[in-house]
């Protein structure tokens, strides 16, 4: 009997143990998810010509008091490939590597610019914010 007693008190501390790794676990994933799902709505905002709500993705640090470049009002996206999806590099850090095809509408020719996106992680607002800034359309 008092062996009996010993394999249930022996399997709560064993599922004790692994808790703390695992809440950090579920915690990583919840935070690559939510990375995947914000470069997934920037991808789309950028490809529909929402280049304000793109924009809004900055982090507020670089867009404190600037609007967004006058040169966005004649560019549309024609292609968006992520050629390296995102990748949490480093506690808070990440990064996405992507060629965008765009054309200015004026010009009529479609060019291609790779972007590597850093993104930072801020656990004030749970939120990932782009800190490399948009892309260097020329």
């Amino acid at each position: 009997m008092r062996r009996q007693a010993m394999v249930p008190a022996f399997a709560l501390l064993a599922l004790a143990a692994l808790l703390p790794g695992g809440c950090g676990t579920i915690e990583k994933d919840k935070r690559a998810l939510s990375l995947q799902a914000t470069t997934n709505a920037y991808q789309s905002a950028l490809c529909w010509g929402y280049y304000e709500t793109a924009y809004g993705f900055l982090d507020p640090e670089l867009r404190k008091g600037k609007a967004l470049p006058p040169m966005f009002q004649d560019l549309r996206v024609t292609g968006y490939d992520v050629v390296q999806p995102p990748l949490i590099q480093a506690e808070g850090e990440a990064t996405q590597i992507v060629h965008i095809d765009y054309i200015h509408e004026d010009r009529q020719v479609v060019e291609r610019v790779t972007d590597r996106q850093r993104w930072r992680w801020d656990p004030a607002s749970r939120t990932w914010w782009l800190r490399s800034g948009m892309p260097g359309f020329q």
